[in-house]
Parts: structure tokens; sequence; C-alpha cells
């Protein structure tokens, strides 16, 4: 596959040359000064893009999934329950995690295509009438099928029933491309992860933890050590880490949420916007749908696009890769063959998504599937051309 094309898959993203040098540094003591005023500044511009008003952000050597272990083995104990909805592949992973590691999960399984169940999770908590349930848990962005859930809509459900449990969020694919409200959401913890919206290289885990997150972790009893957040905190106090730090990758986070902040979060989160809607307009004009049902549903960063029946997703891909070097996401769980999906985060441009929505085009016409060249492409300049990112961010 060419290292030339950009990639469309949810992550991870391309990266920018700008970033890429960042990354790029010689060897420094990270028990250091020097090193300290590498990481001070990332920590302070996590913040930032969180939403956070309070609490603490940690930075761990991992990936998103990492990020789950850390949230939940910080904060619960063998045995407790926990709520969520199974309504994708990511929400499916992140129960297993939990049941792996022995806690005691109530699933509201919930149609893929459809987000977070507000309704029955307030119903669930209401009826836990001796607050047995120690946390729920929500996707925000469902990578695997295109959905964002209503997070903010979670907490008013869980204000509703008056119930004390604690929020996680798993933010890895719209946390730095999507609008997210730690603060204002009510959220305990974010998991994010460096390669999706930072636009990093895979291998860090960003973690937001607000103070009653921080002080569950007094009474939890789940093993940890490399994850343990009491020793990361302790070794924050002196600007350093427990362990060796990925020094490259926190250089690096710095310098994302410095471009970040230089293009504007809201104008960042309308270009997404944009992108996406460009992107879904094609998928119309190819006479094909998203995975999600409804437009409130409609994810700014990944279109899982529903292939005609008797076409296979998967092929498209694979044929893309092969004959184009082009790359973009096959379906996952029970979404597989049924879909294939188009990262539209990170660092890209109209010209950019213009490139990847042609060879999808040429694709599916190499594959024989029912698509006229050049319809989806012309929907989406027609759209980039008479929008901006300027006016969407005044509109937000």
């Amino acid at each position: 596959m060419s290292t030339q094309n950009p990639v469309f898959i949810p992550g991870p993203t391309n990266i920018p040359e700008e970033i890429r040098k960042a990354c790029d540094m010689p060897t420094l003591d990270h028990r250091s000064p020097q090193f300290a005023r590498v990481f001070k500044p990332a920590v302070a511009g996590v913040r930032r893009v969180l939403g956070m008003s309070e609490g603490e952000v940690i930075l761990l050597p991992s990936t998103g999934t990492g990020g789950w272990e850390a949230a939940v083995t910080n904060t619960l104990s063998a045995g407790d329950k926990i709520l969520t909805a199974r309504f994708g592949m990511f929400s499916h992973r992140w129960i297993d995690l939990c049941q792996r590691h022995g806690l005691d999960v109530q699933i509201i399984e919930t149609p893929w295509g459809q987000g977070a169940p507000l309704a029955e999770i307030e119903a669930a908590l209401s009826a836990d009438t001796e607050h047995e349930i120690k946390a729920v848990l929500a996707t925000h962005n469902e990578t695997a099928t295109g959905v964002k859930s209503d997070i903010a809509g979670i907490r008013r459900a869980m204000d509703a029933a008056g119930h004390p449990a604690l929020l996680f969020v798993d933010g890895v694919s719209s946390i730095g491309s999507m609008p997210f409200d730690m603060a204002g959401w009510g959220v305990d913890i974010a998991v994010a992860g460096s390669q999706k919206g930072f636009m990093l290289p895979a291998g860090l885990a960003v973690l937001g933890v607000s103070p009653k997150a921080l002080r569950a972790m007094e009474a939890a009893t789940l093993p940890r050590t490399f994850f343990d957040f009491r020793d990361m905190l302790k070794s924050y106090a002196s600007g350093g880490y427990p362990y060796t730090p990925p020094v490259g990758l926190i250089a690096g986070l710095a310098k994302a949420i410095e471009m970040l902040e230089e293009e504007g979060l809201q104008n960042v989160y309308a270009r997404h916007h944009r992108l996406a809607e460009a992107t879904r307009r094609a998928v119309a004009a190819w006479g094909m749908q998203p995975c999600a049902v409804t437009p409130d549903l409609y994810s700014d960063t990944v279109t899982a696009v529903v292939v005609p029946q008797g076409c296979n997703g998967t092929d498209l891909v694979q044929l893309a890769a092969s004959k184009y070097g082009v790359a973009f996401g096959v379906g996952l769980g029970e979404v597989a063959g049924k879909v294939f999906r188009i990262g539209h985060l990170g660092m890209l441009t109209d010209v950019m998504l213009l490139s990847g929505l042609a060879t999808a085009e040429m694709c599916m016409a190499d594959l024989g599937w029912d698509v006229k060249l050049g319809s989806g492409v012309a929907a989406a300049q027609d759209y980039l051309r008479n929008s901006s990112n300027v006016a969407l961010a005044a509109a937000a």
C-alpha cells in the first residue's frame, strides 16, 4: 500500500508533518526539568480539549483499551455491578473487559445502528434502589457503526433517577474531533487515545478523571500496577512518571493540541461535521445509507456505509487496498460484510476526502455494484463548494 495516499480508517489517522517532527526528538532525561517543560503543556492542553474544570489528567503509555482498563481497575472492586448498553463492537469489547475483571455487568442489548438507550438506562437506575450499580459505561462514538450517543442525556437520566453511580465515557474516536464537555456532562472518567483526533501514532491513553472518581480509587480493590493512578499522581507532583514515559508522544501531544487550538476547537468540530456531511451526501447519491438509523445519531468522525443486498463491504475494502493503495475500514462483529467504513477524522481536507470517495466509487464499479461513477463525488463537491467551516462554527 502506498504511503503517499491518505488513510480513510477511523484510526490511526493521518499524521501531520508538524506532529511527526515534534515526536522525533533526541533522548532526554525524563526525570529532569526539561521533561516537565514538555509534559506540563500536554496535560494542560488535554484539560482544555476535554472541557475539564477540576480533577486530573492521566497520560498512560497504552491505547484506548488500556485506558478502559485503567478506568475500571482504579475505581472498582471484583463483584461490583456496572450498567452499560451493547450496540456495537467497541461497547461489546468494554463489556468483555469488565467481565474478565470479575465485574457484574448489567447489559442493555440494543440494536446495532442505534445509540445508548436513555429511557432504558434511566429505568435500570431507578429500579436500583439499593444503589448496587457503581458505574455507568457509555461509548460516545461507536466506531463500528458510525453512531454517536447523547452523553448529556445519559447524565440527565442518571440525575432523574437520583443515582450516585460514576459515569465513564469512551471518547476514543470523538475527543479532539467532536464536541466533548466533561464538566458540563458530569463525566467522571473520559478515555481517549493518541491515534484518533489527536493525530498522533498509537501509544498513549489519555484520561480525564473527576474528583469523584479519584475518591473512588481509595476503596477500589481490583489489581493494578502499571495503570495505578496513585503511583502516577504521586510522580506527577514532581513533574515525572513512576516509570519511563513515551517522551516523543507526549511532545507530539503538546504540538497536536497547539495545532487544534490554533485552528480553534469550534472550527475543528465544524470541519469534521462538514466532511462528515459531505460523505453522507455521497452515500445518498450512491443509493446507500449510513448504518446509524437516524440523523441525530450520525457520527462526525466515521460513516459506516450499508452496502447493497448481495454485496460484501469487505470485498471493497480489500480491493481498495490491493488495487489502489487506499485504506477503508471493514465491518466488525454483527455488521461484518454488511458495511464498509469511511473514516473522516483527524488531519483531513476537502481534497483528501474527495480522493477517498472517488476511490470507493472505482472499487464499487470494479466489483460490479450498481453505481454511477462520479455521482457521490459530485454530491460531495456540491456540498463542499457551498459550505464553510467558519459558517458552521458560527452557527454551532
